[in-house]
Formats: structure tokens, C-alpha cells, sequence
């Protein structure tokens, strides 16, 4: 079982993903031995991982986001096919077994007809299909995603773990292909530490921690938090399909990256102009949420609601047996 110490340690990696164990627990309040036993328990359950990430926009990517309508029978077959695809991110079945939700990583200028041609399966059992552009993601301010469903942390907690935080001036430029052992090491554990990369890079542990400074300080790269949430009691998991008033966009995106509730918020293209990931305890929850706080945001005109069935892929983890694995486990 889980408890808060567990989501205020999942809410400061998210905040700070390479802090130490010994910050973590001066920030909350354990000490770093208590850390460093929660949060290894969590990477082995499969419940957490940290990993690194070279950032897309170094390399001229975009995201998009793709809904495929199968048949029933078909649809997780073409699920697990795109889940295992490198350019595909996050993938998931809704409930029904009938439609299938991922993100797709391609350049800007490909366009949806080439996203649809080149990227998805082509076979008879998709019927139908719509992909958008993610245009812009929301984050609340010191952290971004869904931790732990509240809030775990105060503001000065967050604070202290993100004042030392390098702000990137301009866009990130894209890694050297002598980075590529140093962001394959980081994609299997984003925590590695600076001996432990020296070994996978050959470089001394001095080299790994200036280029890492760099590479975090230029924005190119980042680093993704993938959990469970239902291993942690939150087992309703659902995106929301937004229609909104157009000069109420980047406010109502806003507002929502601050629910707690809301694991991720992007403006997209399309007929729906905006989707949130939310994440409750249960269906009652979920109603509660629904009525009350989304209920409550102005500039809403209609939604529509996608209720996942089963996960596939988180980031760039893959789902195997109920754990997290690397995608080359999976």
C-alpha cells in the first residue's frame, strides 16, 4: 500500500526529478534513508519511473494526437502494434474496446494526411480516424502532470525544490550524436547516477555532470514522471474533449492545469480546441469533478468524454503485467 509520504515524494521528483534523496527528505520532512527505501520500492513495483528525454522541439518534432475507431476484435492487436512504435507516446484503449487514443511525434509540417499515411497501420479493421495537432500544453507552475492527485507539497516545498532551476533562454538546441549513450542511459533510469552514466558513456563522471548541466540548462533535455496511477487508488482514468470559446482558451487551459485532478491539459486543433487527462478515485469522484469544479469554468460550450479501458503506454514506458517496464522489457 501507498500512502502520502509516497505522493509527496512522487509530487518533489516531479518538481525536481534528479534532486537527491537527502533534499527530497529535508524538503519532506523524512530522512533521506526513508527517500531513498519509498522510492526504490516504487521504481521496482513498477509503480514510478524517472526517465530522461531528449526534448522534441530540439529535434523540429511536434505531437499529435491520433483517435482510431476499430472493430472490437481488432482493436488491441492495432493498440500493442502502436504502443511498441518509438514515435508513438502515450496509447491507451477507451471503454467499448472500440477506440484507441496515442500520441504521435512527427514534424510540424508533415500534415494529418501524411501523419495518417505514414505513421498509423494501414488495416481494414480501423473505421475511422482523427488526428490533431497538440498546439500547446498546459503545466502548472514548478511542476508538470499529475502528482498523485492532490496537491502534496506547499508552495514553499515546491519553491525550495525549483529555485535552483535554470530557466532555457530560447529554443533548445538539438543533442550531438555523442549524447547518444549518455540519453539511452537516462531512458532506462532518468535518476542514474553520474558514475553509473560514466560507465554507459565512457566519459568521467566529471564530463556527465557538466553535460548534463548543460543539456538541462539549454532545455534539450527534459525529463518524464510515468506512474500508475491506480496503484496508488486512483483508478478512474479519463480524457476529456473540450470545446471552448476561443479568446477563453489559453485561460480556461490554465485554470485547468491548476486541478489537481488533471494530469495533463493541451490546446489542440480540431473541432475539439482543448483536452485534459483527469484522473480520479472512482466514478463518484470523477461526477464530483465533472459537476462541481469543471462544471463551475466559464467559456465551456460542449465536451465529450473518453473513459480509458486499458493502458498501454505512459510517455515512453510500456504497460507489461500491471508494471512500468522499458520499452525493450515490454
Amino acid at each position: 500500500m501507498y500512502d502520502d509520504l509516497d505522493r509527496r515524494i512522487i509530487h518533489g521528483l516531479y518538481c525536481a526529478p534528479r534532486a537527491s534523496f537527502r533534499r527530497l527528505g529535508e524538503v519532506v520532512g523524512v530522512s533521506e534513508q526513508t527517500v531513498a527505501r519509498r522510492y526504490n520500492a516504487l521504481r521496482r513495483d513498477g509503480v514510478m519511473r524517472v526517465v530522461g528525454l531528449s526534448n522534441p522541439v530540439a529535434h523540429g518534432l511536434a505531437e499529435w494526437i491520433a483517435r482510431l475507431r476499430c472493430r472490437p476484435d481488432a482493436a488491441g492487436p492495432v493498440a500493442d502494434s502502436l504502443a511498441r512504435r518509438p514515435e508513438v507516446g502515450y496509447a491507451s484503449v477507451a471503454s467499448g474496446g472500440s477506440e484507441i487514443i496515442c500520441t504521435i511525434r512527427s514534424t510540424p509540417d508533415t500534415g494529418r494526411d501524411d501523419v495518417l499515411l505514414r505513421q498509423l497501420p494501414k488495416a481494414a479493421s480501423i473505421l475511422d480516424m482523427s488526428v490533431d495537432l497538440l498546439l500547446h500544453p498546459f503545466s502548472r507552475p514548478g511542476t508538470a502532470g499529475w502528482a498523485g492527485g492532490k496537491r502534496s507539497l506547499t508552495d514553499e516545498q515546491v519553491r525550495q525544490l525549483t529555485a535552483q532551476r535554470p530557466a532555457p533562454a530560447g529554443p533548445p538546441p538539438a543533442p550531438t550524436d555523442g549524447d547518444r549513450p549518455l540519453f539511452e542511459a537516462l531512458a532506462e533510469d532518468g535518476r542514474a547516477s553520474h558514475t553509473r552514466l560514466a560507465q554507459a558513456t565512457g566519459w568521467s563522471a566529471t564530463r556527465v555532470a557538466r553535460r548534463l548541466e548543460a543539456l538541462e540548462a539549454t532545455g534539450s533535455l527534459t525529463y518524464g514522471i510515468d506512474i500508475l496511477a491506480e496503484r496508488l487508488g486512483y483508478d478512474l482514468n479519463a480524457i476529456l474533449w473540450l470545446q471552448v470559446d476561443l479568446p477563453d482558451l489559453h485561460r480556461i487551459g490554465e485554470e485547468l492545469a491548476r486541478h489537481d485532478e488533471c494530469a495533463f491539459v493541451a490546446a489542440t486543433s480540431g473541432r475539439h480546441n482543448l483536452m485534459a487527462v483527469v484522473i480520479c478515485e472512482d466514478t463518484p469522484a470523477f461526477y464530483r469533478y465533472l459537476s462541481s469544479r469543471l462544471a463551475r469554468t466559464e467559456g465551456i460550450r460542449g465536451y465529450e468524454i473518453s473513459i480509458r479501458a486499458r493502458r498501454l503506454k505512459q510517455s515512453v514506458s510500456l504497460i507489461h503485467h500491471g508494471r512500468l517496464v522499458h520499452p525493450a522489457l515490454g
